[in-house]
């Protein structure tokens, strides 16, 4: 009966370690099961599940094994795998698969332990770790990278996955970290587009309240659009009466709030990278569309869907033509725009900070709320706000090196 051994090999790295390695098992016939290596600061870790030929004789190839490990300054070790031992583990390769993304400007082991701890609570296993943040100097003229990142690969079902969230929301709400749990699927791997709020995610600021400010109203407005972003008050209802007040102000003041638009911190990155890959990229705002034009002609959005300002003589009427934006219509748009490109819901992402935007981010397959307020990253699925939008990336498992050669950038 054939033999199954794991072999395990650790040392120095250098190349021609595989070369050599599988040389020495393929004069034997050997078969690989599975194989598996990291590298660590130059250290290897190679591990092998190998299957001897019946009749073949375990010695002679172990004995090569090591003579060409210790040529190579390396360790090795056998372990043999019982039969039944190795057909559980081929029986839970049809296990759900989870992807946990820690993100922040820095990763500590306290992070690391505390989101293992709640992990291993839930009776899942890790069985990878990988690194998305590029290499990090350590001198003291070194610049700040801005962001850390690991992506943990988990194994197990997990029978509440809204509570396994609101934990990790939790976590990381005291540690300055953004966790992020997702099912490890196809449609994680292929998302094809991405739909953004505009006042206080791609921008950050809230223009209604910019000119308020200008018109002179501002403390009125502020107070409405915070009782709207807390779910407090019909959006649509607020919208109104916030337009109301505006009537009358001339269009040269809205011209010149467009200019000074601050936008989001990594959004540029973000988006610039997105549109590289072929993602199609929307604006679906409550705001107004004399703002998201300026937007899209600035950063390349395809589609933008907002509220269209009614002028008379040049100034504001305090209405707005056609219907509101609100929460509904940002979530029909979206599904709209998927079904003109026809993509299912899954290979969307939703990105938003507000009360009106839980709609959207519930139907996307990846619901993203950013910096929000408390009640809309307890009802969203994934929330960051430890780093700029271009976070995001990390949650698509996008690594430094990989968008560095994106865009032609220099490696770290």
């Amino acid at each position: 009966m054939p033999e199954i051994i794991q072999i395990d090999i650790a040392g120095r790295d250098r190349p021609g370690i595989t070369m050599a390695l599988t040389g020495v098992l393929a004069r034997y016939a050997v078969t690989v099961l599975d194989i598996g290596q990291s590298v660590i600061h130059d250290t290897l870790a190679l591990g092998l599940l190998v299957e001897l030929p019946d009749g073949g004789g375990g010695c002679p190839v172990f004995r090569e094994l090591l003579f060409k490990a210790h040529e190579l300054g390396l360790d090795v070790r056998f372990t043999p795998v019982a039969a039944d031992a190795y057909e559980h583990w081929v029986g839970e390769q049809g296990q759900p698969r989870h992807i946990v993304t820690l993100l922040g400007r820095a990763i500590t082991a306290e992070h690391i332990a505390r989101v293992s701890s709640v992990v291993t609570h839930y009776g899942l296993n890790i069985e990878q770790i990988t690194r998305l943040s590029g290499r990090i100097s350590r001198r003291p003229d070194a610049a700040a990278t801005g962001h850390a990142s690991i992506q943990l690969w988990l194994k197990g079902p997990v029978p509440d996955v809204r509570a396994l969230h609101a934990e990790c929301l939790a976590l990381g709400a005291g540690m300055d970290v953004d966790i992020a749990i997702q099912e490890d699927d196809v449609f994680r791997r292929n998302r094809r587009l991405v739909c953004f709020d505009m006042d206080s995610t791609l921008i950050q600021t809230e223009v209604i309240d910019e000119l308020a400010a200008a018109a002179g109203v501002g403390a009125e407005v502020a107070a409405i659009t915070e009782q709207a972003m807390q779910g407090e008050l019909d959006f649509s209802e607020s919208f109104r009466r916030r337009m109301a007040l505006l009537e009358g102000m001339p269009e040269s003041v809205l011209a010149e709030v467009a200019e000074r638009l601050p936008i989001t911190d990594g959004a540029e990155r973000l988006i610039c990278t997105l549109k590289a890959l072929g993602f199609k990229v929307a604006i679906l705002s409550g705001g107004f569309t004399y703002f998201a034009e300026h937007l899209k002609r600035r950063l390349g959005i395809d589609d933008v869907h907002a509220n269209r300002l009614e002028f008379q003589d040049g100034r504001l009427t305090g209405k707005v033509a056609g219907p509101i934006v609100d929460g509904a219509r940002k979530a029909e748009l979206l599904r709209e725009l998927a079904a003109r490109e026809g993509i299912r819901l899954e290979q969307v992402i939703a990105v938003g900070d507000g009360a009106n935007d839980l709609p959207m981010l519930s139907i996307a397959g990846l619901g993203i709320a950013f910096r929000a307020k408390p009640m809309v990253k307890e009802r969203a699925r994934h929330a960051i706000g430890a780093v700029g939008l271009d976070g995001i990336l990390y949650l698509l498992g996008m690594r430094d090196r990989d968008l560095a050669a994106l865009t032609g950038a220099a490696t770290g």
